[in-house]
């Protein structure tokens, strides 16, 4: 699920970008690999296991961002009877990390990628995540490769899971894809991307799951100052991640149907998140009547409007209590669902950047041909949803702090200016203490005075912003 996205651009000796530096250094992010473990990997990426499904000769294709080089995922389209069939080859980092190694344990104290606004930290050296694992174009690569049959309203009726190799014909991006498709100059297996994707939004809505269509921030250095812009996330984003949630949705019913598996699981958000959520609408002028629900109210947000843009950041702190959870021997858990998606769902379409998604292929590979799973997954399972915890507080840390000092940049100019905001959070502790949202910028920062008006909007002056310190502070005008 999605978390706040933010992009620096600009000379590493910027002010900006030392800071992210420091923020690395401060919370000890290890960003190089250690020598056993680099050269572990270089060994295994000259001989992965190989798998005995030969499946080069479909002409897969990736759809990530331009620059991706990391490529989880490959797709292949067709339509199969009066509905379609989705081919969704999935890296087989499995096939390169051998259980009890010195790479295996580094993945696990790594746990996630951490994105940084200005750099990412890998969860596997780039010789795999970049190189041997990832599915690059014209690569014979090992693939766990997922073959979903759906009917003509996208629901599925077929589903296989097996090892195999694969070989993407060719790396898409985006924006291309995009243009293709509006322009009616795609091809038949990428034209079928938005009438897949269609049809599973529209199951999405109707069993009330939630996409959050959340906008990327661009912080751009100029004349030594920093402007914030949006990038609203393309149609063809929504329908390719609508294939990672398809599939996602499939394997929590394998290892459910089985009864040993990895869930990511998200109860209903509290109340109290919820009345937050209100009053960050109250302060962007966004019109939230009573009557309607947050579902439905998502759904008519345009994330090209800037302060749609800046709520949609927002609405990711509801899925802030997700987590993962483990069951086994047909003993399932109380909470099998998650509630944006609507459904039961598991994290398996990234692992070269997710621990978790390994062991979930690795389940479901064993559910489908009806074997035990290895026994270094079990051996692992019960200790994964921790281990993911730990990751999840430190990519969490990672975010809040990255966030503090990029607002902190964006407003360094401005120490004194006056702002129009809404207080949309008191501190438990200090009476005195809050948040406060801008409407614009469209930034959130502490906020210190005497009885501060909760979901009330009031003039703020801002008294402090220095990305070194990574913190803001507003007063009442």
């Amino acid at each position: 699920m999605p978390r706040r996205r933010i992009r620096v651009t600009g000379a590493p000796e910027a002010p900006l970008r030392a800071a992210l530096a420091a923020l690395r250094a401060e919370l000890g992010i290890p960003e190089a690999f250690p020598a056993e473990v680099r050269e572990e990997a270089e060994r295994s990426a000259k001989a992965p296991a190989p798998p005995s499904h030969d499946a080069t000769d479909l002409p897969f294709f990736t759809l990530d961002p331009l620059t991706s080089t990391d490529l989880d995922q490959a797709m292949h389209l067709s339509r199969q009877g009066t509905g379609y069939r989705v081919r969704y080859a999935i890296a087989d980092v499995a096939a390169f990390v051998a259980p009890g190694g010195a790479l295996d344990a580094e993945t696990h104290q790594r746990v996630n990628t951490l994105y940084f606004p200005d750099e990412k930290v890998p969860l596997h050296p780039a010789v795999l995540s970049e190189g041997a694992a990832s599915l690059l174009p014209d690569q014979t690569r090992p693939a766990v490769l997922w073959t979903i049959d759906l009917d003509a309203e996208g629901r599925t009726v077929a589903l296989d899971v097996r090892r195999a190799l694969v070989r993407s014909r060719a790396k898409l991006d985006y924006a291309g894809v995009q243009r293709q498709i509006d322009s009616g100059t795609a091809e038949g297996p990428v034209a079928l991307l938005k009438e897949i994707g269609r049809a599973r939004e529209r199951l999405e809505v109707e069993r009330g799951g939630i996409s959050l269509d959340v906008p990327e921030q661009e912080i751009t250095e100029r004349d030594h100052t920093y402007e914030l812009s949006y990038r609203a996330p393309l149609p063809a984003e929504d329908w390719n991640a609508q294939l990672s949630l398809l599939t996602g949705m499939a394997a929590a019913e394998l290892m459910l149907a089985t009864g040993t598996g990895i869930l990511r699981t998200l109860p209903a958000a509290p109340d109290g998140a919820v009345a937050r959520l209100r009053r960050t609408a109250v302060a962007l002028d966004i019109d939230w009547p009573h009557h309607v629900s947050y579902a439905a109210l998502i759904r008519g947000l345009d994330p090209h409007q800037p302060h749609h843009a800046a709520f949609l950041q927002e609405c990711t702190t509801l899925l802030r209590g997700a987590g993962y959870t483990v069951f086994r021997d047909g003993n399932l858990p109380a909470l099998t669902t998650h509630a944006a998606v609507a459904a039961p769902y598991a994290h398996c379409t990234a692992p070269l950047r997710r621990l978790a998604d390994r062991y979930a292929g690795e389940l479901c590979l064993a559910a489908v041909a009806g074997r035990t799973p290895p026994a270094w997954v079990l051996t692992a399972l019960d200790s994964l949803p921790r281990r993911m915890a730990e990751g999840s507080r430190l990519a969490g840390t990672v975010e809040r702090e990255c966030v503090d000092i990029v607002e902190a940049a964006l407003l360094k100019d401005r120490v004194g200016d006056l702002f129009d905001g809404c207080v949309v959070d008191l501190s438990d502790h200090q009476p005195n203490v809050g948040t406060v949202q801008l409407a614009s910028p469209a930034v959130i920062g502490r906020i210190e005075g005497e009885h501060l008006p909760l979901g009330e909007r009031l003039r703020v002056r801002l008294t402090r912003a220095d990305p070194g310190t990574a913190k803001i502070l507003f007063t009442p005008a």
